[in-house]
């Protein structure tokens, strides 16, 4: 096997990636503290052409130079917002029937290997503190909250890689209709 060059990637100009048609997939980012998790989240979201990444509370904003190191342009694709307040957010993506669905660990969770997508809907995925996790009202307005199953001693994953592992299993879910 010989590896692939850059211009061998296909990759979408930043005008193609504009027009290209989405996933039907939001993040959202609540309070987030590390920007190089936040510049992963949105490598993540390009790479799967997320319709769209709401910041909310203390997750810091692009241009930033420590949001760009881990980003490497997607700043520049992936369309975004910041919003203040997650739970007006939610309330308005609900008006919209985005599904809301917390990714934390919860009673009554479904495991993201069990959890189901529909057809014709749009799901909000929402990733909390690296400390604190999800805010628990967050948790109480989602209409769903899936947990990564995990089987060793921490049970903890970094936020950017719970996101890598939730939007690509829904990715696929949703490619499958």
């Amino acid at each position: 096997m010989r590896k692939l060059k850059n211009s061998e990637l296909d990759r979408l100009s930043v005008e193609a990636f504009k027009e290209v048609k989405k996933t039907p997939i939001i993040i959202i980012l609540d309070n987030i503290r590390s920007l190089n998790n936040i510049g992963s989240v949105f490598r993540t979201s390009d790479a799967f052409l997320i319709e769209k990444i709401y910041l909310c509370g203390i997750t810091a904003k692009p241009p930033h130079k420590d949001i760009h190191k881990t980003a490497l342009g997607s700043t520049d694709t992936v369309d975004w917002e910041y919003v203040e307040n997650t739970l007006n957010l939610i309330e308005k993506l609900k008006a919209d029937n985005v599904k809301i669905c917390s990714i934390e660990q919860a009673e009554n969770a479904i495991m993201l290997n069990a959890f189901k997508t529909k057809s014709n809907t749009k799901y909000a995925l929402v990733f909390g503190n690296e400390v604190k996790g999800v805010n628990q009202e967050v948790v109480n307005t989602s209409d769903a909250v899936i947990e990564i199953p995990q089987f060793g001693t921490k049970h903890s994953l970094n936020i950017s890689v719970s996101c890598g592992v939730v939007v690509w299993d829904i990715f696929v879910k949703l490619s499958e209709h």
